[in-house]
């Protein structure tokens, strides 16, 4: 694992869990947001990444 996943992986868990604390999921549905929300950020991280090499 990179360290960038390893970022990746860090800030899912806290918006995921921050979702739970707000009301907005159930612990339940845990997985398949933070699925999403890893996806969602791994995107951002690459598209910066290639944006800022071009």
């Amino acid at each position: 694992m990179t360290p960038d996943e390893e970022k990746i992986l860090k800030v899912a868990k806290e918006i995921v869990v921050k979702f739970i604390e707000m009301g907005r999921i159930s612990p339940s549905g845990f997985k398949e947001c933070f699925k999403e929300v890893f996806k969602a950020i791994k995107e951002v991280m690459e598209e910066e990444k290639k944006q800022s090499t071009d």
